[in-house]
């Protein structure tokens, strides 16, 4: 077949066949289909989308460019989770540590920061030699020593999903739900995971600013896991302020601490025991929600969460004091706190702009090289409905550069809304759980887990 004709054939909105699709798949992978034309592919599902039917061929040709990892000789259940990014958004550190303890094996396969947002990767690399670069062996090994790993995307897995997304980046085409779809579920389901829960995010914060579109992205996650036989559900959550109080690498690393310690900060510690009870449910250790929700409580309370997270970075080479001794983390050599000019109360948080001055202040990427401080970032201290006062400081900036500290500092201030009445509260932090239609589940543990939302 000829990948003129497909290109053609998708910009006409006509159904492609799986196996045009593995064509255009294999063949880009291989280099024996040019840019230009696998360009021109994407620009024509940008378009034209996709049916649920071709999403799901989109997917599993990039699912099976590569390796798939068989977790067979591993006893009991795998579950993992994905988030579609956000500020602040550090769950991953909690939650993965509870469900491993709680009997549940987690291959996490994490990104890095993109844009405004911080990334899982970046966060752990702040723990001294901790290593996120292992080898597929390797992250076998640790998987069966500890229940739990945290690596980055190999050259093994979804090899496809490498070279379209770069692709992507540089013709305009990275916003396509459908693609973002295929991508994010190519290598989720290469881990070899019997559950996944997904953990979509909207608000000013987040990619999908729309609660629509956010919807509307995790309906086709959702979709697309049931077809390729994974137990999936999906959580839109609110992106409207950052999560928790800490933004950037190291501090993050330090308020998950806190959670496992049973303390930490109310949202953050309500939102990981959320999708921890639903990665319980899905994954069937739990019979409900609610009693995965209890099974993570019980866990924090009893210090195994804590106990696994130490496990864990010292199984992937990391410092295991500095789980006890946070002060070992790395630490910026300045703090200056950013004050608020006017009385009133917190009506609304920029919670991109928040995210921008830490990538400023060099605590993420502006270019895809770019190396990360690990020690800066911005401690909050108030948030939406919070009230204010004439020079108290809203956050406090750590650094260790001045050279663009006047930048971060005016985005911080403009990220804030002052209103004369705590009018405005915060939504729930979960607005709406999104399943497979009733039926269609592939093997569910069961039936409680569906429509378990509080």
């Amino acid at each position: 077949m000829r990948m003129l004709d497909l290109i053609e054939k998708k910009r006409d909105g006509k159904e492609l066949t799986g196996e045009e699709i593995l064509h255009v798949v294999s063949g880009y992978t291989r280099d024996q289909i040019p840019d230009y034309q696998a360009a021109a592919f994407l620009m024509a599902v940008f378009l034209r989308g996709m049916t649920r039917v071709e999403l799901a061929a989109l997917t599993e040709a990039m699912l099976r460019s590569g390796d798939v990892l068989d977790l067979a000789r591993i006893p009991g259940p795998k579950a993992d989770k994905h988030s579609t990014g956000g500020v602040g958004d550090k769950t991953s550190l909690v939650l993965a540590p509870i469900v491993a303890a709680g009997g549940v094996t987690v291959p996490m396969i994490s990104g890095r920061g993109l844009a405004h947002t911080g990334g899982t990767l970046d966060k752990l690399e702040s723990i001294p030699g901790f290593n996120v670069n292992l080898s597929l062996s390797r992250f076998m090994q640790v998987l069966e020593e500890c229940g739990c790993g945290m690596i980055g995307q190999t050259d093994e897995i979804a090899p496809a999903d490498k070279k379209f997304y770069a692709l992507r980046g540089v013709t305009g085409t990275v916003a396509s739900p459908y693609l973002i779809c295929a991508s994010i579920m190519s290598k989720k389901l290469a881990e070899g995971i019997d559950a996944l829960v997904l953990d979509v995010k909207t608000g000013s914060g987040a990619f999908m600013k729309r609660e629509e579109d956010a919807v509307f992205l995790a309906d086709l996650m959702v979709e697309t896991g049931r077809r390729m036989g994974k137990r999936t559900v999906a959580l839109i959550t609110g992106m409207d302020q950052p999560l928790g109080r800490a933004v950037g690498n190291a501090l993050e690393v330090i308020e998950c601490i806190e959670v496992l310690r049973g303390g930490g900060p109310g949202d953050l510690r309500t939102l990981s025991l959320e999708l921890c009870a639903w990665m319980f449910c899905l994954a069937g250790r739990t019979p409900t929600v609610p009693d995965g929700r209890k099974l993570g409580e019980e866990l924090i309370a009893s210090g195994a969460g804590l106990r696994k997270f130490r496990e864990i970075v010292r199984s992937q080479g990391g410092d295991p004091l500095a789980v006890d001794h946070p002060a070992r983390l790395p630490r910026a050599a300045h703090c200056m706190d950013v004050t608020c000019a006017s009385n009133g109360f917190v009506t609304s948080v920029d919670c991109e702009k928040i995210g921008v001055a830490v990538v400023l202040l060099g605590g993420g990427r502006e270019e895809k090289d770019d190396e990360v401080d690990p020690a800066v970032g911005i401690r909050i201290h108030r948030k939406m409905g919070d009230p204010v006062l004439p020079g108290e400081p809203v956050c406090t900036i750590h650094y260790n550069s001045d050279r663009r500290l006047r930048d971060a500092c005016t985005l911080i201030q403009d990220a804030y809304s002052i209103g004369n009445m705590a009018t405005h509260q915060p939504r729930p932090l979960v607005r709406r759980i999104i399943q497979p239609a009733a039926g269609t589940e592939p093997d569910t543990p069961s039936r409680d887990c569906r429509g378990a939302s509080r």
